[in-house]
């Protein structure tokens, strides 16, 4: 394999392989392992109101403790994964315990990575419809 940026398949691959493996990180709720996916720089970007937007590594992966206890038994399942050299949109659905009750949220990541690891995020999910599923403002 060449250079990702000098061959656009190498890098479409490389960004293919960082967005399965943290999705999978997430996906095993392991915060250490979710952490090794990003960039020290990392942007953690929410669009939602009741989302908590984060920049840096460190302080994402403190983060994630409380949003892992938070939503029990997390999982995405990816719908589709549409990569452009080193961005990627991935519409999915989550689905969590929150207080014991069920969710099920459809949204979608918008990634771009860098040296195969995931530098921005951007979470799209619609707030109101996780009010309505658990009634928590």
């Amino acid at each position: 394999m060449g250079d990702p940026s000098r061959d656009p398949a190498a890098g479409a691959f490389s960004t293919r392989r960082a967005v399965e493996r943290y999705i999978g990180a997430l996906n095993r709720h392991d915060r250490d392992e979710i952490a090794a996916c990003v960039t020290p720089g990392f942007h953690n970007e929410h669009t939602s109101a009741a989302g908590v937007s984060v920049r840096g590594r460190d302080a994402y992966r403190e983060r994630l403790a409380s949003f892992l206890a938070g939503f029990e038994d997390l999982r995405y399942e990816v719908e589709d994964l549409l990569v452009d050299g080193d961005r990627a949109a991935v519409p999915y659905r989550m689905t969590f315990r929150y207080g014991g009750t069920p969710v099920s949220i459809r949204g979608m990541f918008r990634f771009r990575v860098s040296d195969g690891l995931i530098d921005h995020r951007v979470d799209y999910w619609d707030g109101a419809e996780f009010e309505r599923q658990t009634g928590k403002r």
